[in-house]
């Protein structure tokens, strides 16, 4: 992380005279990455930001603050969670992993970047295909037990078919939650850091209209797309129910073609299909007309879509308009909405140099916004995960 405040002991020992009330005020216009650093300068700054009232306020701020985390990677010595909000919106944050993992003798060099939430991010290893949880703020790791399914490689995880849910209370507990075809049925696993279990659940059809699509408060899990029809498991957030969702797809927009998911590759598709939290984003491309290169498209028009009330279909939501058209030979994006907002970060990659963009949709006010986002020195790195997250906060 570049900090200006502590960068040198000069700068750390003129804020030292400052009354101890501006320099909270200071602290509180940061970012939390920035002020956990400052806690390891010196004991005036550790006890500041130690203090009840500053904690409480502090939190009070970054609970509304939205994250990006990408995870890229070299080699074991070079893994770095990369961290982007837009309060900072002209850099990023690193992050390194490396050192936060050798309690559980992690294997980095084959680490994958699964979910995050709050304080807590899940990182899974093709290799000992094994799980563990960090808490970035608290500095703890913690081995998860495998799931009923038994070990899975990193390639089994789904991102929109998986759901990292932590308790409000700041205690450090969570939820992991991943739904999967198990005999032609879907089923709901889900993990409780408290009693460190695993409980499956058959999830039942219903017509889902208790359920309150989009923004109810409850949890979607994407298990399968096919031609016209995808297939969800809700479920409320204390896994006390799990329901089968069959969305068909409108094709009236001229949309046309599959429920397809993941990377676009070149000449192969010309839509992308982002899922998440019971939205559906559809990335539309068409051939490069300038370079005639049959390997790289030009992105042309970005649409939501959104489960029905009674979750039986894809509803069009909305289209962006002024998107800057891009060419791309390859891209991949995620989802997420919370508090009436749906965030999508869409990353395209172009001979080489990696290019992202972050995407919001206020749905009360129906608005969108969105950004591109600054260079992340991607370039010659590999990425190996991205997610959105709120709610980091000061033990």
């Amino acid at each position: 992380m570049d900090d200006h405040l502590s960068s040198t002991p000069k700068n750390a020992i003129g804020l030292c005279l400052l009354p101890q009330e501006l320099i909270q005020n200071i602290f509180l216009s940061l970012v939390l990455p920035e002020i956990v650093r400052l806690k390891l300068v010196n004991k005036s700054f550790s006890r500041i930001i130690s203090d009840h009232t500053f904690v409480r306020q502090c939190n009070t701020l970054s609970t509304s603050t939205t994250w990006l985390f990408v995870y890229k990677k070299r080699w074991l010595r070079d893994a770095v969670l990369h961290a982007f909000t837009d309060r900072s919106s002209d850099r990023w944050f690193r992050i390194p992993i490396a050192d936060l993992l050798k309690p559980v003798h992690f294997h980095g060099e084959d680490l994958y970047f699964l979910a995050a939430s709050n304080n807590v991010f899940l990182f899974a290893s093709n290799t000992v295909r094994e799980v563990v949880a960090v808490n970035l703020v608290s500095v703890t790791v913690k081995k998860i037990p495998p799931s009923p399914l038994g070990p899975r490689g990193t390639s089994s995880w789904r991102r929109s078919g998986m759901k990292l849910v932590t308790e409000p209370s700041g205690s450090g507990h969570f939820r992991f939650m991943f739904a999967e075809f198990v005999g032609n049925h879907p089923v709901l696993f889900v993990y409780d850091s408290r009693t460190d279990t695993w409980k499956s659940t058959e999830a039942v059809e219903s017509s889902a209209s208790e359920l309150s699509p989009r923004g109810g408060g409850h949890v979607f899990l994407n298990v399968v797309h096919g031609p016209s029809e995808s297939v969800l498991v809700a479920s409320t957030p204390e896994c006390d129910a799990a329901v089968v969702l069959r969305p068909r797809f409108n094709y009236a927009r001229g949309v046309g073609g599959n429920l397809s998911v993941g990377f676009s590759w070149g000449n192969v598709i010309d839509r992308l299909h982002v899922y998440g939290d019971g939205y559906m984003m559809i990335v539309k491309s068409e051939g490069d007309r300038v370079t005639g290169e049959g390997g790289v498209r030009v992105l042309k028009g970005v649409e939501l879509w959104g489960l029905s009330l009674d979750g039986r279909k894809w509803e069009f939501v909305s289209t962006v308009g002024g998107v800057i058209e891009k060419p791309y030979a390859a891209m991949m994006g995620c989802l997420e909405e919370k508090n009436g907002i749906v965030m999508a970060a869409l990353v395209s990659n172009c001979g080489g140099v990696w290019d992202m963009m972050w995407l919001s949709f206020d749905t009360k006010w129906m608005q969108w916004t969105w950004m591109p986002l600054p260079d992340c020195k991607m370039k010659g790195w590999n990425m190996a995960g991205i997610s959105f997250s709120s709610g980091l906060t000061l033990p």
